[in-house]
C-alpha cells in the first residue's frame, strides 16, 4: 500500500469537499486538488501532481473520489500537435455541485468571522458591519435607479440585483404597490445566522426607492423567495398629504 505525506491546510475550501473516510490529511489534500481544478481547469492529472508534489497514484486516488462525489467531471482534449495525432488527453473541470461546495465553505468562513465579531464587540458591531456592506450597494445602484422615473425604480433595482447574482424581479402587487422578489441569495447561509444583514438590506431598498418597503419573506428564514413589498408612490404621497393636513388642523 502506498502512503503519501500530506500537509494540513487552513484552506476554507476543505469544508466544502465531501470526505470519504476519517483521515483529515486526505480530506485536506483532496480539497486542494478540487481548488486547483476550480482555478485552473481544465487541467490534467499530471499538472495537478506537479503543482501539489503528489505521485500519479495519489492524484488518481483523489480524482476518483471527487469524480464519484460529482465534484468534478472529465473531459477529453486532443494534444496540440502539428499533426493532431495521439489519444485525447484527460482533463478535469469543476462541476456546479463542486462550485457550490466552495461557496458554502466561504459562507462558513464569513459566518465564523461575524460570530467572532459579535462575541468580541457585541451584536452592534455586526449591525454596523451590515450597514457598511449595504452602503456599497447603495453607492453602486443609486445613480442608475435615480435616472429612471419613480414608478420604474423597483424594476431598475431588480435589474441591478440580478446583475449581482440575486435573480430578482419586480411586478405589480395584488393589493397595490409593487413586489420585489429575489429568487437567489448568495449570502442566505450567513443571513440565516445574522438577520442584521437582511434588515440592513431592506432599509437600503427603502432609501434607494424613496418609499416605505416591508420584507415579507426571506430565503434565509426558509422561504423559497425573498419578497419585499414596495409601497406605491401615490399612496405615500397621499399619506404625507393627509399627515400635513392633520398636523395643520391641530396646530394652535
Amino acid at each position: 500500500m502506498e502512503y503519501v505525506t500530506e500537509t494540513k491546510s487552513s484552506d476554507p475550501a476543505t469544508a466544502g469537499v465531501p470526505a470519504l473516510g476519517p483521515n483529515h490529511s486526505e480530506r485536506t489534500t483532496r480539497a486542494r486538488v478540487a481548488r486547483l481544478i476550480l482555478e485552473y481547469g481544465p487541467i490534467s492529472a499530471s499538472a495537478l501532481g506537479q503543482r501539489l508534489g503528489l505521485t500519479p497514484a495519489a492524484v488518481r486516488r483523489h480524482l476518483e473520489t471527487l469524480l464519484a462525489e460529482g465534484m468534478i467531471e472529465e473531459r477529453r482534449s486532443r494534444p496540440q500537435s502539428r499533426r493532431g495525432r495521439g489519444r485525447p488527453a484527460k482533463m478535469f473541470v469543476i462541476t456546479d455541485a463542486g462550485r457550490s461546495a466552495f461557496v458554502h465553505a466561504y459562507d462558513d468562513l464569513a459566518a465564523n468571522a461575524l460570530r467572532f465579531l459579535a462575541d468580541k464587540l457585541g451584536e452592534e458591531a455586526v449591525a454596523e458591519f451590515a450597514l457598511r456592506q449595504v452602503s456599497d450597494l447603495e453607492a453602486r445602484y443609486g445613480a442608475s435607479i435615480r435616472a429612471v422615473p419613480p414608478q420604474q425604480r423597483a424594476r431598475a433595482l431588480a435589474e441591478a440585483l440580478s446583475a449581482d447574482g440575486y435573480a430578482a424581479s419586480a411586478s405589480t402587487a395584488p393589493a397595490g404597490g409593487q413586489q420585489l422578489c429575489q429568487h437567489h441569495c448568495p449570502v442566505a447561509h450567513v443571513a440565516a445566522r445574522f438577520p442584521q444583514l437582511c434588515e440592513a438590506e431592506t432599509a437600503a431598498f427603502g432609501r434607494l426607492l424613496g418609499v416605505p418597503v416591508q420584507r415579507l419573506a426571506t430565503i434565509a428564514h426558509g422561504d423559497g423567495i425573498c419578497t419585499t413589498h414596495v409601497t406605491s408612490r401615490e399612496l405615500t404621497e397621499k399619506t404625507d398629504k393627509n399627515d400635513k393636513q392633520d398636523s395643520g388642523g391641530t396646530s394652535v
